[in-house]
């Protein structure tokens, strides 16, 4: 009797090392101890759901719940080989998926959990913590605004004040950019609050003291800064107008326009080639009391007075623009145009320039002058009306530049004051400065999220809990991704080598840091061949590049991962 072949396929692509960085990080075990569920809970335990669902994410950049369950379908054999686990497709259905969002929406919960996984991965992979970056995002979407719910109307960083959002408070260490404390609260939510909230969360979650927080000027609030010193830590950031107003910056650069005040040089250095000049400055210390519990703390602080090259010589390209803008908009006023109305009197030609000056903000930075004639002009007699004498008036402006208060305003662009704890030994105004500028890590960490792979918006969520839980399983992806670039760029430094391949369309290209997603994308196209002869089973694995093994031995992965997969089986059904 003949036996039936049957032949199947399963798109592998980057599940086995995705699962393989999963397990490094301790996640199942994590939230296994962490999140108890139900007695009635059967088949795969919450950790091991979670794992699957964060592979589907991570692997296809969706977080729709309903697509999990036919990719997990398409694919069984791989996960359960990947696993060790008997994966049934019911594991990830919806009802099962939504209990994982609500288990993570507990507060409590999630605090211990996210402290113990940050613990694991400082152990794991040899992380020294002294610097944390925060930072908020919003998130959009089309749901229905409660009055007490976290979906409410605000602020929006995503230039869409018409929708409701959701507002994500960010701790990332440095310099990986990854997260070790994520909090969601209602979207209308000022940025202020929320800082000392996470960086007690932090604290809890590191264990550690004497880190230096950065964050924006919404970070400098003169209570969040009491908060960190008297906390043991250190803070860098900038003062807006309102905490520092420009007449006391004016105060702090008049010894340099006096020449009192010697300007240190600030450079980055580059890959290759000098140094690049970005700024120059110096520093003063002034002392701050601010109230903790009701109690007066003093401290002093560090004011860095930083003038940035390119933000001075953009400030002044734009501020030359608006004075041609300005010049050419008050000597159009004197222009006779068919259609246009001139000015019927001194009062309303004075009224026009200050309104084109202050329009294009150039207030004291033009000299005006007007001219103006009055005549009489006699009016015949016609019919009823009697001859008259008309007083007839006409004007002239013209306009100049003002140039020692053009000098004046030139040389105050391009100013910030930065305010820090950390002494000049540990941080130099230099190191301050590059420190600063190196925010872009929470940002980025920030717009993956948002983005692909994790494509948090748009949100295909309406309750409240899910959506806390769903920002919170997508900040443990973030996790993977942060950890596996590190990974990879942390071997490629050490041996002071590149990595190329990586590139569609350019294969010779090397680059000494690749980013995760590129990474996985190398992984597209591994496809698992499964051919049933009756109780046999035969596998081919698409064979595995150069690019495939240097990328796993980058990871400290075996390729056993992916060749466990094509082991022939005379076992049953």
């Amino acid at each position: 009797m003949t036996e039936r072949l049957t032949l199947t396929t399963e798109r592998v692509d980057d599940i086995p090392l995705l699962l393989a960085q999963l397990e490094r990080m301790g996640l199942q075990p994590l939230l296994d101890e962490h999140f108890a569920t139900h007695g009635n809970w059967v088949g795969l335990s919450l950790g091991w759901v979670s794992v699957l669902w964060l592979t589907h994410i991570l692997s296809e950049a969706d977080h729709r719940l309903n697509h999990v369950k036919p990719w997990a379908v398409q694919r069984l054999h791989t996960l359960q080989e990947c696993t060790g686990q008997p994966v049934h497709p019911l594991d990830v259905s919806d009802d099962r998926l939504a209990g994982v969002l609500e288990a993570l929406n507990d507060d409590t919960r999630w605090s211990a959990f996210e402290g113990a996984l940050n613990q694991h991965a400082l152990r794991v992979y040899d992380l020294q913590p002294a610097c944390v970056r925060l930072d908020s995002t919003t998130a959009n979407g089309y749901w229905s605004v409660t009055e007490d719910g976290l979906f409410q109307f605000g602020h929006s960083k995503d230039h869409r004040p018409d929708l409701p959002q959701v507002k994500i408070m960010m701790s990332a260490l440095d310099p990986l950019g990854l997260p070790v404390a994520t909090d969601v609260v209602p979207g209308q939510r000022a940025d202020d609050p929320l800082y000392v909230p996470a960086i007690t969360r932090v604290r809890e979650s590191l264990g550690r003291c004497g880190l230096l927080y950065v964050g924006d000027c919404k970070m400098a609030a003169l209570d969040t800064r009491a908060n960190i010193h008297a906390g043991g830590d250190y803070y860098l950031c900038p003062l807006s107008e309102t905490q520092l107003p420009p007449a006391l910056l004016a105060d702090y650069l008049t010894p340099v326009w006096a020449g009192e005040q010697a300007l240190r040089l600030i450079h980055r250095p580059q890959p290759a080639g000098p140094p690049e000049l970005i700024a120059e400055g110096f520093e003063r210390l002034e002392p701050v009391t601010a109230e903790i519990a009701g109690k007066p703390h003093r401290w002093l602080e560090r004011r860095l007075l930083i003038r940035s090259v390119q933000l001075a010589q953009a400030a002044e390209r734009g501020l030359r623009a608006r004075l041609a803008n300005a010049q050419a908009a008050v000597t159009a006023l004197n222009e006779r145009r068919r259609g246009q109305r001139r000015c019927p009197d001194p009062r309303a030609l004075r009224e026009a320039v200050d309104a084109i000056l202050d329009r294009y903000r150039v207030q004291g930075l033009l000299h005006v002058r007007y001219k103006e004639r009055f005549w009489e002009r006699p009016r015949r007699r016609y019919g009823d009306r009697d001859a008259t004498v008309r007083l007839e008036w006409d004007g002239q402006v013209t306009v100049s530049l003002d140039q020692e208060a053009v000098a004046m305003a030139v040389r105050q662009l391009g100013w910030r004051v930065y305010v820090t704890t950390q002494p000049p030994e540990q941080l130099s105004l230099q190191e301050a400065v590059l420190a600063y500028r190196s925010e872009y890590l929470v940002e980025r960490a920030m717009g993956r999220l948002k983005g692909r792979p994790l494509s948090l918006t748009p949100m295909y969520l309406e309750r409240d809990d899910h959506a806390t839980g769903l920002i919170r399983l997508l900040s443990i992806g973030l996790r993977v991704l942060t950890l596996l670039e590190f990974g990879v760029r942390q071997r490629l430094a050490m041996a002071k080598t590149t990595l190329d391949g990586l590139y569609v369309g350019n294969p010779k290209r090397a680059t000494a840091r690749p980013t995760a997603e590129r990474l996985l994308e190398a992984f597209q196209g591994l496809t698992l061949t499964i051919l049933r002869e009756g109780r046999r089973r035969r596998y081919h694995l698409t064979p595995l590049s150069r690019v495939h093994r240097r990328i796993l031995v980058l990871l400290d992965f075996s390729v056993a991962i992916y060749t466990r997969l094509s082991v022939d089986s005379d076992k049953p059904p």
